[in-house]
Parts: C-alpha cells; structure tokens; sequence
C-alpha cells in the first residue's frame, strides 16, 4: 500500500480461477478469451470473404486489407512470391494474436490472452517445428544441419565462433525469443494499465477535485491507446519473424 493506495498482487492480475474443469483441462476466463480470438479470427476471414462485391466494403475491406498487408507487408518482403502459399497460415496468426492482444483495453474483459505464457510458447513451438520442417524438406536433413552450423560463406577460420551461435540461434533462440519477446510485452502493458487504473479511481475516490487526477487519468487515457498500438505491432513482429524463419529454411544461401 502507497499513499493509501492498496494494489492488487501480481497474481490476481494475471491469474484467473477456475470456470469448469479441472487439472489439465480446466476453463478459465484466459482460455476463454483465447477461444475468443480463434473465433473472431474465423469470423473474420469467412463473413469478409463471403461478399464478391467489385468495391468492397465493412468487414469485406477489413479482411481484404488484412490480406493484402500480409501478402505486401510480410510475404513479399521476407520469402517472396513464392511464398504466397503462406498466406491462410500468416493471416491467420497475425488476426489470432491481435485479437488476443486487443482485449487488454476492452471493458469487461482487460486481459490480454498473450500475458500467459503458455500460449505465446505454443505459438513458437508450432513456428520451430514448421520452418525446421521446411527447412529439411527443401535442403535435406544434413544439408539442413550443415546451412545451421556451417553456414555458407562464413571464412573456416571462423566456424569456432560462429557455429555454437547459429546452432544456439537456430534451434534454441529463435523459438523463446518469440515467446518471450510476445509474453513480456503484454504482461508488463496490463500491469501499467492496472496500475494507472488503481491509482486514477483510488485518487477519484478519495478526493475527485484533487489536481493529479486529471493528469492520472489523462496518463491512462494515453497508455490505453499505446497498448493498442502495442497490440498490433507485437502481432506484427511475431508474423514478420516468423515469415523471416520460413525464408530463411527456404533460401539458406540468403
């Protein structure tokens, strides 16, 4: 307790009881907000594909503008044409993720799915097990190893060096700094939020004409609308990473 001001514990914030179930399957008010972004996700994609209108318009130019930023934004930059076919999988990770993000600063719900880490965790394993799988079917297994550990162009001399660092990079690395990097960042932004939450309706509450309610309040005004930024940027990142994995399986000498 500050100044009067009682915070919650940590774990209240990011840890939620028990809806139905039990053990290994048991429902909570996180896993259901990830049910959500699956569903929104879906919805998304099928009612804004469903429409053959020449000018698209509502969720039909939503979704066609989702489209077209993975394509143009991530595909073409990162694998190439020929990585076109990675579109359903891309769209439907960045929209997945996004709407996971998004419901930290929806009223009612103000939990972001991705500030538990088992999902982000998931997210990257799917990532790992997918570009070291392309990566084997386009190279061939130890053509695959050699590309990690020797990679081309390298001087010898500096294999002693380089070789424990893209082995590292690529099979441990790569994985947990997806996860991480995706966690660590919406955690710390609900933990702001909640903390400007508390601080802003504890002030109002003890006196609403104080003078720093107004700047508490305008501050979590501001970070409410950074967190939406943050949102879709960290699902960006994911998506961009990990379209630069599947390139980089696909095209060693790159």
């Amino acid at each position: 307790m500050i100044l009067g001001i009682e915070f919650p514990p940590v774990s209240h914030v990011v840890e939620w009881p028990t809806i139905f179930g039990k053990d290994w399957y048991a429902v909570n008010k996180v896993v259901l907000l990830m049910w959500l972004a699956a569903v929104l996700a879906f919805a998304l994609i099928w009612v804004g594909g469903r429409p053959r209108r020449l000018v698209p318009r509502g969720v039909q130019n939503v979704a066609e503008s989702a489209v077209d930023f993975i394509k143009e934004g991530i595909i073409l930059q990162t694998i190439g044409p020929e990585g076109l076919h990675w579109t359903v999988f891309l769209l439907t990770m960045f929209l997945f993720i996004f709407f996971g993000n998004i419901f930290e600063v929806i009223p009612a719900l103000q939990m972001p799915a991705n500030a538990r880490m088992a999902y982000p965790a998931f997210m990257a394993v799917i990532v790992w097990i997918l570009f070291n799988f392309i990566g084997i079917k386009h190279q061939g297994f130890f053509t695959y190893l050699k590309n990690i550990a020797f990679p081309p162009g390298v001087p010898k001399a500096l294999y002693i060096l380089v070789t424990p660092i893209e082995v590292v990079s690529t099979l441990i690395a790569r994985p947990l700094s997806l996860a991480v990097r995706l966690f660590a960042n919406m955690l710390a932004g609900h933990l702001i939020l909640v903390t400007f939450a508390v601080i802003t309706a504890s002030v109002l509450e003890a006196s609403p004409l104080i003078a720093i309610w107004p700047f508490s309040l305008g501050l979590l005004i501001g970070l409410t609308g950074f967190e939406v930024l943050v949102s879709g940027l960290q699902a960006f990142i994911f998506t961009i990473l990990t379209a630069v994995y599947i390139g980089l399986s696909m095209h060693p000498e790159h």
